[in-house]
């Protein structure tokens, strides 16, 4: 069992898993990756996901995103059951529903910041002038409209990470998921990408959650979720630093 989960905020719940498990493997190569886990999260909360290396947060993150699938236990993503859904139908919950971002920023190098953050859109068959426009207003979002034309290597670390959020948000989804997002930047960048994603979701209400293993980082979540061994041990509101 985990243990006991705190309630969301106020709201009603965009992430809700019920005795979730995540095995690999079988017989004595069995990893048991979640052992069952219950956790919830509201619409508009801000949660950072802590635990060392093999404790499951990296499992659980692949679930939230609909990159991989539970092997027992339910996911369901604003009201739709994950694990009724395979292949093409998974795709499109995480087109329509998800904006990830990475550590390694994931940027088409030779390729300008606009058009890296239209990529989403020519994936959904956006029309080129809507794509523009709607990569234009994303990139302003982050406060990077004026470098619109620059590739990554004109950019700074901490500039590439912006152009990586707005690709996440230009299709406006209701959950951003953010895997280790300061983990290849400098402490004035991590704090400037850190108080950009407390003001997109203070702001714009989106929901997100992250996974880091810097207590100085999940200080700016309103919510820090440990896992260990595959289970949630720790689930609290300790109030944000930030």
């Amino acid at each position: 069992m985990s243990a006991p989960s705190v309630q969301t905020a106020n709201g009603e719940a965009i992430i809700e898993l019920r005795g979730v498990k995540k095995v690999y493997g079988e017989g004595e190569s069995e990893v048991r990756a979640l052992a069952g886990i219950d956790f919830d999260i509201a619409r508009g909360d801000f949660v950072a996901i802590m635990g060392t290396s093999g404790s499951g947060k990296s499992t659980c993150m692949n679930i939230l995103g609909c990159l991989d699938v539970p092997t027992a236990g339910s996911y369901r993503l604003a009201g739709v059951t994950t694990t009724d859904l395979h292949g093409d139908g998974l795709t499109l919950l995480r087109r329509h529903y998800i904006g990830f971002v990475f550590q390694g920023f994931n940027l088409l190098s030779r390729t300008s910041a606009l058009e890296n953050v239209e990529l989403p859109l020519v994936y959904r068959r956006v029309a080129a002038r809507e794509r523009r426009t709607a990569a234009l207003r994303s990139l302003e979002l982050v406060g990077l409209s004026d470098r619109a034309d620059h590739t990554p290597q004109e950019l700074s670390g901490g500039q590439q990470q912006r152009v990586a959020i707005a690709r996440a948000l230009v299709t406006d989804p209701e959950l951003l998921l953010a895997d280790e997002p300061t983990g290849n930047l400098d402490s004035a960048r991590t704090q400037e990408i850190m108080n950009l994603l407390v003001d997109l979701n203070r702001k714009r209400g989106i929901t997100i959650v992250m996974v880091t293993h810097e207590p100085d980082v999940a200080a700016y979540a309103n919510r820090v979720v440990v896992f260990r061994d595959g289970l949630i041990v720790e689930d609290s509101r300790p109030g944000r630093a930030h």
